[in-house]
């Protein structure tokens, strides 16, 4: 089994979710006589966020990139981002870093594909609904993107900074992100929306989300755990 390195920190919260189901569904497959090496470089992750907010994309590469590197150096095979958002840099990174970097958009891409949905929504803080990165394979591949309005994406990433990131969980929120997908159904026709942040699974899933849920964790995983037990 090769060894797993995540760069985690982005936040806390996701991280311990990669941790713990890597764990618990290698040990699954492989009938309990399995785990996983598993190293993990985590970020402070209020520089990390302040290169994203200011625009510093040259220092977040840098910063991403020493974890990266140590993650190989200490002899990771399978290694990835913990988080959409970093994916702002991923092609830098993917440029520079002599491995690859198994990516959260190229895998969620393939599983909306792998559906047949052609109009789907995405979710995620400010920067992963604004610009490109999460968009970029979905739309090559023929898929029509969208986000919520203004003032809901607004609301969006303001419920994951001050309150997912902590573990925060209401149901106040939930009910609030119903609302915005099933105003994206009504408006644009989508037939599946993206958990477009590792915070997002927290608290919506396929049991009470209104359209199809892509939850971009839970498929990033499964990528890992296969190329891990490969």
């Amino acid at each position: 089994m090769k060894k797993i390195g995540l760069v985690g920190g982005t936040g806390p919260e996701s991280t311990l979710m990669y941790y713990k189901i890597l764990n618990a569904e290698i040990d699954r497959i492989t009938g309990g006589q399995a785990m996983p090496d598993i190293a993990i470089e985590s970020v402070n992750f209020t520089r990390a966020w302040n290169y994203v907010t200011e625009g510093k994309f040259d220092l977040l590469a840098d910063y991403l990139y020493e974890k990266l590197d140590c993650l190989d150096k200490g002899g990771s095979e399978v290694i990835s981002l913990t988080a959409v958002t970093m994916h702002v840099v991923y092609d830098e990174l993917a440029a520079r870093f002599n491995k690859p970097i198994v990516s959260i958009p190229k895998a969620v891409c393939e599983e909306v594909q792998a559906k047949g949905i052609k109009r789907i929504g995405l979710l995620g803080t400010i920067f992963t609904m604004e610009k490109d990165y999460m968009k970029k394979d979905l739309r090559e591949a023929g898929i029509e993107v969208f986000v919520p309005s203004e003032e809901d994406r607004k609301l969006v990433a303001k419920r994951i900074f001050e309150e997912l990131e902590k573990g925060i969980v209401k149901e106040s929120t939930l009910k609030e992100l119903q609302d915005v997908i099933n105003r994206m159904k009504e408006e644009n026709g989508i037939e599946g929306v993206i958990l477009g942040c590792t915070e997002l699974p927290l608290i919506l899933n396929q049991d009470n989300c209104p359209v199809a849920c892509f939850d971009a964790v839970e498929i990033h995983i499964r990528r890992l755990i296969d190329l891990s037990v490969k």
